[in-house]
C-alpha cells in the first residue's frame, strides 16, 4: 500500500466493494477550512493534527476552549499535532519500555489537535458508528497519537475512530480564586474536560465529512481518560454528545480516581504560585509555560506529606455540580449503555473491581440497563522491568495500562513476543468494543458470551487468552 499523500489513485477496499481514492477524494471541509488526509499502510484513511478549537494560549490560557481559527487553502492534515505540555516520560522507566521508546512527542501550549481514522471518507449516508479516545496519563502525561492508539482496526471493523490531545497539567487542571473570580464566579479548573467537551461538540459538528454517525458517539478512556469519561458523563453539558462509554481502570462508584471540591483545589493552585511568588493574573499568564514545572516544585518542597495527584477534574459548578460519586447516587449520570472495567494486577485492582461492580449494580438499582463489566487478565509475554521503588502497581503480570495494545489490535507495534492466542485475544477484544459502540451491547457472532452485571449475576468477562 501507498503510505503519505496520494498523487495518485489507489484502491482501497476496507467495508466491502473496492473504492477508488485520489488525492482529490481525501480533500474535506470541516470547521476552520478544507483539509488533506493520507491513506496509510493498511488503507485506512487518516486525518492527523486537526484543530478542534483555537490555540489556548497567551489571554486564552486558563480559558474555556474558542472556536477553531480559520485557515486560507487545504491543510495537508499528514503530521499530529503538538501534544499537551508535560514531563514525559524518562528513558529506561517501566512506561518508557512499554508505550514511548519512540521518545518524546513535540509539546505546546498549542495543544487542542485532533486526528481521524475512517473507511469512509466524504460517505455522508453511511452514518458509521464513532469512537472518541480519551488518553490517560494521571491528568499530567500523555498524548493521543502514542504509538498503541493506531486505529486501523477499528476502522476495518466499520468504526470512525478518533482521538485527541487535550491541556495537561497546569495548562489543563489549574483551579484559582482569580481564575473563578475573572469567571464570573463559576469556577475554574476543568479546562482540560472543557476541551474533550470541546472535541466531542466538535465531532457533532463535524464528523459526517468522515462518514460517521454524530448521533452515534462512543467516548472511552483509561486510567485518567477514564476519570475524564466519568467526568464527562457526569456533566449536563455533555448531553446529547454521548451515546455511550467505556471506562477503563478508572470510575464507577468509590474508584481511585475522585473529584476534588472547587475550594480544596483553589487552595492548592494558590498556594503552587504563590510559593513562586505570582500573586497576579497578569504575573500568571506572563510566566513561561516551559517552567511550569518549577511552580509546582517550589509548592511541593514546602509540603511535608505526600499531596497525591496535584491535577485533577474539580467540583467547579459549571461543568459538574458534583463530584461524580454524588452525581451517581443522585442518578443524574448521563442514562446511556456503558462498559467498565480493570486489569488484574491494576492499581488497587480489588478496590477497582468493586467500583465496577457497585456501580453497575447502582446502575441497575435505578431502573437503568446494567454495565458490561470486564477484568482483563493476560500476563504479557515477555520479561517485564523491575517495578520501581514506590510505583504504583505490580507492573508485571496484567499491569496497569497492560490491555491497551490488545483493545486497539496494535499488537505488532509492541516490543513483546506475541503469540498467536494474544493476537486471537486482542481480535476478540476489538470485536467486543466495536460491537459496543454499534449497537451498546458488545455481544455478536462467534464471540464468547458477555453477561451484563446485575444483582441476579455479578458477572464479570475474563478477558484472557484461550489456555
Amino acid at each position: 500500500m501507498i503510505k503519505g499523500l496520494l498523487h495518485i489513485a489507489v484502491c482501497v477496499s476496507l467495508l466491502g466493494a473496492p473504492m477508488t481514492l485520489c488525492a482529490q477524494d481525501l480533500v474535506i471541509t470541516v470547521e476552520g477550512g478544507q483539509i488533506e488526509g493520507t491513506v496509510d499502510e493498511e488503507g485506512v484513511v487518516v486525518y492527523k493534527g486537526i484543530p478542534y478549537a483555537a490555540p489556548p494560549v497567551n489571554e486564552l490560557r486558563w480559558k474555556q476552549p474558542q472556536p477553531v481559527q480559520s485557515w486560507q487553502g487545504v491543510k495537508k492534515c499528514d503530521k499530529f499535532g503538538p501534544a499537551s505540555l508535560q514531563g514525559g516520560q524518562t528513558k529506561g522507566s517501566f512506561y518508557w519500555k512499554e508505550f514511548y521508546q519512540d521518545g518524546n512527542p513535540e509539546m505546546s501550549e498549542d495543544c487542542l489537535y485532533l486526528n481521524v481514522w475512517t473507511p469512509e471518507v466524504g460517505k455522508k449516508d453511511n452514518r458509521l458508528p464513532v469512537m472518541v479516545w480519551i488518553h490517560g496519563g494521571a491528568f499530567q502525561n500523555g498524548f493521543g497519537h502514542e504509538i498503541e492508539f493506531d486505529g486501523d482496526a477499528y476502522a476495518k471493523k466499520g468504526v470512525v475512530l478518533v482521538t485527541l490531545n487535550y491541556r495537561l497539567g497546569m495548562c489543563g487542571f489549574l483551579a484559582h480564586p482569580l481564575l473563578t473570580a475573572e469567571n464570573g464566579g463559576k469556577g475554574s479548573g476543568n479546562y482540560g474536560l472543557f476541551d474533550q467537551l470541546a472535541a466531542l461538540k466538535w465531532v457533532k459538528r463535524n464528523i459526517e465529512a468522515f462518514g460517521g454517525d454524530p448521533n452515534n458517539v462512543t467516548v472511552f478512556g483509561q486510567s485518567a481518560g477514564a476519570g475524564s469519561v466519568q467526568a464527562l458523563i457526569s456533566s449536563p453539558l455533555a448531553e446529547g454528545y454521548i451515546q455511550r462509554a467505556i471506562i477503563q481502570s478508572g470510575g464507577g462508584l468509590g474508584g481511585i480516581i475522585s473529584t476534588k471540591s472547587l475550594q480544596d483545589a483553589e487552595t492548592v493552585g494558590k498556594a503552587m504560585w504563590d510559593a513562586s511568588g505570582c500573586t497576579t493574573l497578569e504575573q500568571m499568564r506572563a510566566y513561561p509555560a516551559d517552567r511550569f514545572p518549577e511552580v509546582m516544585m517550589n509548592y511541593m518542597k514546602q509540603q511535608k506529606k505526600f499531596m497525591g495527584m496535584p491535577y485533577s477534574p474539580c467540583v467547579d459548578g459549571e461543568l459538574l455540580n458534583a463530584s461524580v460519586y454524588d452525581v451517581a447516587m443522585q442518578d443524574k449520570e448521563l442514562d446511556i449503555p456503558y462498559m467498565i472495567g480493570y486489569t488484574s494486577e491494576d492499581i488497587a485492582p480489588e478496590q477497582m473491581r468493586k467500583a465496577a461492580v457497585d456501580w453497575s449494580l447502582l446502575l441497575e438499582q435505578q431502573g437503568h440497563h446494567p454495565a458490561y463489566v470486564y477484568c482483563f487478565r493476560r500476563d504479557l509475554p515477555g520479561e517485564d522491568m523491575p517495578a520501581p521503588e514506590g510505583g504504583f502497581g505490580d507492573m508485571k503480570g496484567a499491569f496497569h495500562s497492560s490491555e491497551l495494545w490488545y483493545m486497539f489490535g496494535t499488537l505488532d507495534k509492541c516490543w513483546r513476543p506475541m503469540e498467536v492466542a494474544d493476537y486471537e485475544l486482542s481480535e476478540r477484544m476489538v470485536s467486543y468494543w466495536t460491537n459496543f459502540a454499534k449497537s451498546g451491547n458488545p455481544n455478536g457472532a462467534d464471540l464468547p458470551e458477555w453477561k451484563p452485571c446485575t444483582k441476579a449475576d455479578q458477572h464479570i468477562q475474563e478477558l484472557d487468552v484461550n489456555k
